[in-house]
């Protein structure tokens, strides 16, 4: 008994280091992700865009990971886990620098390409670093410490939220006010003033991005490898494809669904908070309560998982909060709306952590591109919300056809987007009851 202990003493001793090191990895890119909140409405006032185009800043950045998730998967597998999360930081820090041009053009396009840069980067980073702290202990623990990343990442992003928010939004009402009333010349001036602001934050995250990129070139981390597959059994067949695997798809399906809500929970709720009227001023501190929710439910996750319940159940409770709660954000008004809003961050917090030990159940040697494949699901952000603004664009304009002013019409539209909440998280409900056994009963 005294061996077993030790044994168990040791391996906890073995992976304390790695994990620390990987929790500030998802501190970084939580930090990058959610300063969205409050750039799509300062993008939308600088570039004087819609709604929808607005929330093409989370499309550029979500994007990136179905264009680059394969890719780097293919990169990993040549250089291995700790220089592909080299990589990726570097990769974030040049993105980091092109906000230079671009603010200094305040062209779209070029803040887009950007953000799609340093999603690029992200991209590395996730398909190297989410497998590796999956496979770093036992499965069935897995989700405790995607937990454990998930605190990292989402105390990072109430961070940026609450700086970028500072830089970014403060007095944007009276500069809102100020472009209507005046001339073309000192509307443009406006303009340029303002999205240069953008520039010296961004200077000083590329320093720390790349210093970071060469320091974990030398941090001790331990190669890690998924379990083999199981030997097939008499009459059975082995796996010799991703596609025998179809629990793998079905999480696919759940994550890229759980990632556009996730963005919306984190990446509207300013912008919603601003359309019922609430000052930006207090609007800007509402992506931090989504945020915190999500702390401390993780929290609660690392206390539960997997002694008290199991990664299953835990995503079966978050979906069925999250259809909860998506009926409260539509049948609720002002505040008390948006913060059934913030709470979806419960209702989101342990989803991430189950699907990925769920989805990467009897992978073996498929473990590598399958996260490729789970790290792509990740441009939901890139579709969901969009098709949210899109909603609140075509609602509106109707409403205002019907002869609603144009206030109210906002308010109404704004709140009616969230529907979209409702088909996400009855799927994502599936794949916890059924979903994630589908393939794998007569061989696991």
């Amino acid at each position: 008994m005294s061996q077993i202990n030790l044994n168990s003493s040791n391996q906890k001793n073995n992976t304390l280091f790695p994990i620390i090191i990987i929790a500030g990895l998802f501190f970084i890119f939580g930090f990058v992700t959610w300063i969205n909140g409050a750039l799509i409405p300062f993008m939308k006032t600088i570039n004087e865009l819609t709604d929808a185009q607005s929330y093409l800043v989370a499309s550029a950045s979500y994007i990136s990971f179905v264009v680059m998730a394969l890719p780097a998967s293919y990169i990993i597998n040549k250089i291995g886990y700790k220089k592909g999360m080299s990589l990726g930081l570097i990769v974030m820090a040049f993105g980091a620098l092109i906000f230079i041009p671009a603010a200094n053009a305040r062209t779209y396009w070029v803040f887009l390409l950007a953000i799609f840069i340093q999603g690029a980067g992200m991209t590395l980073l996730q398909t190297a670093s989410n497998p590796y702290i999956t496979i770093l202990g036992p499965i069935e623990s897995a989700a405790k410490r995607i937990a454990i990343m998930g605190i990292a990442n989402k105390v990072a992003g109430a961070l940026g939220s609450v700086i970028f928010g500072a830089i970014l939004l403060s007095g944007i009402d009276e500069i809102k006010e100020k472009l209507s009333n005046v001339g073309v010349a000192e509307k443009e001036n406006l303009l340029n003033t303002m999205a240069d602001s953008v520039i010296t934050p961004y200077v000083i995250m590329a320093v720390v991005l790349f210093i970071l990129g060469v320091l974990i070139r030398k941090a001790p981390l331990p190669n890690v490898d998924a379990e083999p597959i199981e030997i097939a059994k008499d009459g059975e067949k082995t796996k010799s494809s991703i596609f025998q695997f179809p629990h793998l798809w079905l999480g696919v399906l759940a994550l890229f669904l759980y990632v556009g809500v996730e963005v919306i929970a984190g990446d509207t709720i300013i912008a919603y908070g601003i359309s019922l009227n609430i000052p930006a001023e207090d609007a800007k501190f509402f992506t931090l309560f989504t945020l915190m929710a999500m702390v401390a439910t993780y929290a609660l996750g690392v206390f539960l998982i997997p002694k008290y319940i199991n990664q299953s159940f835990a995503l079966k409770a978050s979906s069925v909060l999250g259809i909860i709660f998506s009926f409260c954000i539509v049948y609720t008004t002002g505040f008390t709306s948006v913060l059934f809003v913030a709470a979806l961050g419960i209702a989101n917090a342990l989803v991430w952590p189950a699907i990925w030990p769920l989805a990467l159940t009897g992978l073996g040697k498929f473990t590598k591109t399958a996260s490729a494949l789970l790290i792509m699901a990740i441009s939901g952000g890139a579709i969901i919300p969009p098709l949210y603004g899109a909603l609140v664009d075509s609602k509106k304009e109707t409403l205002i056809s019907s002869g609603v002013n144009e206030t109210n019409a906002l308010i109404e539209a704004s709140s009616f987007g969230y529907w979209i909440l409702l088909p996400c998280y009855i799927i994502i409900l599936y794949y916890a009851f059924w979903g994630h056994k589908v393939g794998l009963k007569n061989n696991f």
